[in-house]
């Protein structure tokens, strides 16, 4: 007998009832209706799809835009003893065969998509001729041009519709405002769908911003408290190692992750900080989706994100068993500046793209009106050299180009070779002295690049040998001559990037079709920037109704525990009484800094620095020339 969601539910997650609107979404997918389902992070997005696709015979199709969270809801599935398949790219194309004669014959439950699959013309066969019982679209946000995670290839979801037109789709995203939301359902080719949202309040989490000079001792002082589990986000796969190794040097329990590492490094890391055993993973911020730990008390952004969305979403990681959490942003002003020219500068205008695709097709000497579907091998490093381009604005347009379906550009673009040196540096110095013909290449890289002792660090073979005036074969026969030497740990990939030009050379005329549009996401990416920087500067609104209102929800009461809120309430009467006599009792046996102040005294850190303001302005404090304070004579 055909079992209902709750039995579903207990049966396989154990649970015995839903939370939030995830049965009224089940209900609605159960009757065949599409929906649209905006829940906050740690909503039980999946829940959603999953249970209705148990309920019904045949298999749901799951689109998700990244390998990690399409391998980790499969391993999760396959966990509960339900039978799911992962699709993704690097797959041989007879396995991909095996795979969908597995879809259709052998029983499964979920067909997981990378949105390229759907490209793919014997994926789409294969798809028609399958018992789909639902299409999942997660982070349905990927599919707006106005999403902050705006992915080309998702569009190509919208073919699930012609190909199953009597199959519902649910969308499910946990980040998307109003004009997002929109374009999901139009692109979608919903009618009459079902629109959920729950409020996207985590009222449990304090939203906290730091401004601090010296990041790394706020850092240390944040996770030098911490009894529960945390993760610190950063922006480079290099300062997840320097911060973790900074935090291990300072007695805290942490390691590093990020998409370089291998599989088996990356399973290693993130068990022992799911078990517990590490407390503190320092990461690139695609970590976090779809892993589920409840416990994590703080979580902190070392560097400010590009927007509001990216930045509620891994702030939302803090706290899902619902107890109080702190989601804490530490920042200073060089850090505005430098993520308006992170993301700012490095956005080609249309100008500079007409000129890059000129360049391009004089590169490879295309006619007026030819070259559509030929392919070329290219070195992007001397393209950008022979024409004295910029390297992040060139590959920033070619992506543009390629989004636009101008050209195609094969995966291995932009991978570029990693090595670091094991042997010591007097190792080294030996080393040289046996082997003279690899000095001068040696010694350049050594010049070009610092910490290369300490961290995997990239490395531009093509920068090497123009510096030393040899070939990059040369350059790469000296790197595999010390790896085999065991003098440096080196990785590295095909540079050369494959590059089809998809239509005829038209120069200008190809770009004005889209420039537009091209225009309009420069747009969005400046004000997503300025949305983030506004929030950050922002002292005087509640953090949680600042980010609600951001996505377009209104709350009446200020949450009371953000650094907003906290700074505002009043000290009251007993309260102020309790600090200022723990501060004038500290202070009687030595001066202290207000950092020293903090950490010896147990109170929160707004209430003690507006404490010794206080006790300043009415004299019982004074400043010695040490920056220290004292109790005044």
């Amino acid at each position: 007998m055909k079992k209902g969601p709750t039995e579903v539910l207990q049966q396989y997650w154990g649970f015995t009832e839903f939370r939030g609107s995830q049965e009224k979404i089940i209900n609605a997918v159960l009757n065949k209706q599409d929906v649209l389902a905006l829940l906050p992070t740690g909503g039980g997005k999946s829940m959603c799809f999953q249970v209705p696709a148990m309920v019904n015979d045949g298999i749901c199709i799951v689109v998700s835009p990244l390998i990690a969270l399409i391998q980790n809801q499969v391993d999760n599935l396959k966990k509960r003893g339900i039978k799911a398949i992962a699709l993704t790219g690097g797959i041989p194309f007879n396995e991909v065969n095996d795979l969908l004669d597995n879809c259709m014959f052998g029983n499964y439950k979920f067909l997981y998509l990378s949105p390229e699959r759907l490209q793919q013309e014997v994926v789409q066969n294969r798809i028609q001729k399958m018992n789909v019982n639902l299409i999942a679209i997660d982070e349905a946000h990927c599919i707006s041009q106005w999403g902050h995670d705006f992915r080309p290839a998702y569009l190509e979801c919208s073919k699930l519709r012609a190909l199953l037109p009597e199959t519902s789709i649910i969308a499910l995203t946990a980040t998307a405002t109003k004009q997002v939301a929109t374009d999901i359902i139009d692109h979608l080719k919903y009618i009459e769908p079902l629109v959920v949202k729950d409020s996207f309040s985590r009222a449990n989490i304090a939203f906290k911003i730091y401004w601090e000079e010296d990041k790394r001792y706020r850092l240390k002082q944040l996770c030098s408290k911490l009894n529960e589990s945390a993760i610190v986000y950063v922006r480079t796969r290099r300062l997840t190692q320097e911060v973790a190794e900074y935090l291990s040097n300072n007695n805290c329990s942490a390691t590093y992750f990020h998409g370089g590492i291998s599989k088996q490094e990356k399973e290693k890391k993130l068990n022992l900080w799911l078990q517990n055993k590490v407390q503190i993973i320092v990461a690139t911020n695609a970590f976090g989706m779809g892993i589920d730990k409840p416990d994590v008390k703080l979580v902190v952004h070392y560097q400010i994100p590009d927007c509001i969305e990216n930045y509620y979403q891994e702030a939302g990681r803090a706290g899902r068993d619902g107890q109080y959490a702190e989601a804490v942003l530490i920042t200073n002003k060089a850090d505005q500046e430098r993520v308006k020219n992170q993301f700012l500068s490095v956005l080609p205008d249309i100008t500079f793209l007409k000129l890059v695709y000129n360049k391009l097709n004089n590169y490879f000497q295309i006619p007026f009106g030819e070259g559509n579907d030929t392919i070329f091998q290219f070195n992007f490093n001397a393209f950008c050299d022979v024409y004295n381009l910029n390297a992040l604005l060139t590959y920033n347009a070619l992506h543009i180009l390629d989004q636009n379906s101008v050209l195609a550009l094969s995966e291995s673009f932009s991978k570029k070779a990693t090595l670091r040196f094991m042997a010591t540096k007097e190792q080294v110095f030996d080393y040289f002295e046996k082997n003279r013909a690899l000095v001068s290449i040696t010694q350049t890289i050594l010049r070009t690049y610092g910490g290369i002792f300490d961290f995997d660090t990239k490395l531009n073979t093509y920068l090497i040998a123009k510096k030393c005036n040899e070939t990059e074969a040369k350059v790469t026969k000296v790197l595999e001559q010390l790896q085999k030497d065991e003098i440096i740990s080196y990785t590295t990939q095909h540079s050369d990037l494959e590059i089809t030009f998809l239509v005829p050379r038209e120069d200008d005329s190809t770009i004005n079709i889209f420039a537009k549009k091209v225009k309009e996401r420069q747009q969005i990416k400046i004000e997503n920037v300025d949305h983030i920087l506004r929030y950050i500067s922002n002292k005087k609104s509640c953090r949680s109704k600042q980010l609600l209102v951001y996505f377009g929800e209104t709350i009446q009461k200020d949450c009371g525990i953000c650094d907003v809120c906290l700074h505002k309430n009043d000290i009251g009467t007993t309260t102020s009484k309790s600090v200022s006599q723990e501060i004038i009792t500290v202070l009687k046996d030595k001066s202290q800094t207000s950092r020293q102040l903090i950490e010896t005294i147990p109170y929160d850190e707004t209430i003690i620095l507006k404490t010794i303001q206080a006790l300043l302005e009415n004299g019982h404090l004074k400043i010695n020339s040490k920056n220290e304070y004292e109790l005044a004579s």
